[in-house]
């Protein structure tokens, strides 16, 4: 794309200047569940039904790298996303997909550069050219410690395995995100929309420090940089906020990092609407919640989009229910004419001035985090878990008294019951430690001893990791054996 197909700095009208005129955002839908299995035949429905995207979720103990036949996994194995083992589940998540023409977003943390090795050795085995693999890796392990806990080893340690995740795909894969830096899970877990920013973007300094001590292009890694942001349920300060996004990181990257190159200056975000919004009171309503967040997600130029099923509030979304909330943005782009022009609202004073008092309390904020040690310091003095704690009490006290509304929940009730939500049968952890038994008799032991011992040894050095976490993934390692070897050397936090 040509440098004048950008929008104009700080780029609040968006990051190019037709926007949807010239291409619509990818339409992304997150999934995985039940079993690998299960979950290939969901992403294979989502491809015909004209999801340009697949955002992969993974369940709790992959997320926390424990294979499915440890003790920690019972009762978890498939719960809450798909349970990737070995490199072989890997292959099999993407049986009959072309990986060449897809967008792959990977929503994983802790574990990021063990899923990325799978990825890249299935993409290695099937002949596929790294540099034409597109798609994001979350590797966004700060907001775990801050928001949702499934961090494994101590910050340092993290850091440094985000920081050869960045030199990998720097070289190798130069398509690839290889950090999307979340404020979804911050605002998840109850903040406002203000700490939402201000965390997220005081996260994304701590990363291109720590790159930059590291000795790391910081100019090449900001044009790999994206975010993944909330669409919450105050519809004008959604969108006022994915504008303001656009206007702090274009002024960080330019003002703090004196990067001139526009590519490193552009804010690109994904956008998934709020899960916390929805009920499990009168399930229906959700597809209305979800429609306006959507919306806000479009007037405020996401690149990309997710919806959420209205049974998430009950359950990981049925096929059915995850097709309509595709259909809401396929309705969105495809009848509603708003793709017709850039930033239709922009221009409004109440959007105008709520964008500006944004900046202008997300920059005090960043300032103060910084006055105050940092990221580093406040995650581990526990002063931003608090202050969120106290913003999400805050907002159920709102509720208790009914200062805020929630429809169904403390106003418009009904006794309405819901359907019967039929989700595809769960493996059982007896099945998945059948599997990895047979997976783990039928290696070459030899070579999965050798390639565990040089990543072990390599982890005392400074080299990068992800080569050697490669091999390991070559050579048939486990994720939990991988995790192992490095938890000998870094320790847990």
């Amino acid at each position: 794309m040509s440098k004048n197909k950008f929008g104009k700095f700080p780029f609040a009208k968006g990051i190019y200047k037709n926007m949807y005129k010239d291409r619509l955002w990818t339409m992304r839908q997150y999934a995985g569940f039940s079993s690998v299995e299960e979950s290939n035949k969901r992403y294979l429905n989502l491809l015909e039904n004209g999801v340009s995207g697949l955002s992969i979720a993974f369940d709790l103990p992959t997320q926390m790298g424990y294979d499915s036949d440890d003790s920690m996994s019972i009762g978890e194995v498939g719960k809450s996303g798909v349970p990737i083992s070995t490199v072989d589940d890997m292959d099999k998540l993407f049986n009959e997909i072309n990986l060449e023409d897809i967008s792959v977003s990977m929503t994983i943390n802790s574990t990021a550069s063990i899923l990325l090795a799978f990825y890249i050795s299935v993409a290695n085995k099937r002949g596929i050219d790294l540099k034409k693999l597109k798609g994001t890796l979350q590797n966004d392990i700060l907001k775990e410690y801050i928001a949702r806990g499934t961090y494994i080893f101590p910050i340092d340690e993290s850091l440094r395995l985000t920081s050869d995740i960045f030199d990998y795909c720097q070289t190798n894969l130069p398509k690839w995100n290889s950090i999307s830096i979340s404020g979804y899970h911050i605002r998840e877990a109850g903040s406002t929309a203000v700490q939402e920013l201000s965390f997220t973007f005081a996260n994304a300094i701590t990363y291109l420090d720590e790159a930059k001590k590291r000795g790391l292009d910081i100019e090449r890694l900001s044009e790999q940089v994206s975010f993944f942001f909330n669409s919450h349920r105050n519809f004008f300060e959604e969108v006022s906020k994915f504008r303001a996004a656009r206007v702090i990181w274009a002024r960080i990257i330019k003002e703090r990092y004196g990067i001139k190159n526009t590519r490193s200056q552009l804010c690109r975000f994904h956008v998934q609407t709020a899960g916390s919004t929805l009920t499990a009171q009168q399930v229906d309503n959700n597809i209305t919640r979800t429609t306006l967040e959507s919306l806000a997600a479009v007037l405020g130029g996401a690149q990309s989009i997710h919806t959420n099923g209205k049974d998430e509030a009950l359950s990981l979304p049925t096929e059915k229910n995850a097709t309509t909330a595709l259909r809401i943005q396929q309705i969105i782009a495809y009848e509603s004419g708003i793709t017709d022009f850039v930033d239709p609202i922009g221009d409004s004073t109440v959007i105008k001035n709520l964008t500006a008092d944004i900046c202008e309390k997300v920059n005090l904020k960043i300032e103060d985090i910084m006055s105050k040690g940092g990221v580093k310091k406040l995650i581990e003095d526990g002063q931003i878990q608090q202050e969120i704690e106290e913003s999400a009490i805050s907002f159920q006290d709102g509720l208790d008294t009914r200062e805020n509304i929630l429809v169904g929940v403390n106003k418009f009730v009904s006794d309405e019951k819901n359907d019967n939500i039929n989700l595809p049968k769960q493996e059982s952890f007896k099945e998945r430690s059948e599997y990895l038994k047979l997976y783990k008799e039928n290696r070459d032991l030899k070579k999965v001893k050798a390639s565990l011992k040089e990543l072990e040894t390599i982890a005392l050095s400074e080299s990068n990791l992800i080569p050697y976490i490669i091999i390991c993934a070559d050579n048939h390692c486990t994720l939990g054996e991988i995790i192992f070897t490095l938890k000998k050397v870094f320790g847990n936090y």
